[in-house]
């Protein structure tokens, strides 16, 4: 068996990964979560390089991602370990982060704010 690449958080922006994969307001949520800019900066490196990965699920990018920071809470090693889990299984993912049911769209936008 494989093991799964491991993804550096220290991934800099324009590295062309995903560019479009996240949405202006997961970035501020990223921002606002992390402080530290260059650690900000690696959440959103870790979080293209994850959209790539999870390119194939056909489910909404942004709902994917937003799950990963909203388990995370400012924490990176809660962060490292919903990659993880997106690696496993993005269904386990959503649900973690609170958007595994019928009322995601909702929800994400009372964490994010509307669109």
């Amino acid at each position: 068996m494989r093991a799964a690449p491991h993804v550096a958080l220290d991934v800099s922006e324009g590295d062309g990964l995903a560019e479009d994969a996240i949405s202006a307001r997961l970035g501020e949520r990223v921002r606002r979560d992390f402080p530290d800019a260059d650690v900000a900066r690696g959440v959103a490196g870790a979080l293209r390089v994850l959209a790539v990965e999870l390119g194939g699920s056909q489910q909404d990018m942004e709902r994917l991602l937003a799950a990963a920071v909203l388990i995370a809470a400012g924490d990176v090693d809660r962060f490292r370990s919903a990659v993880r889990l997106a690696r496993e299984d993005w269904r386990d993912l959503l649900v973690a982060g609170g958007l595994g049911h019928g009322n995601w769209p909702r929800v994400l936008d009372e964490e994010l704010g509307s669109q």
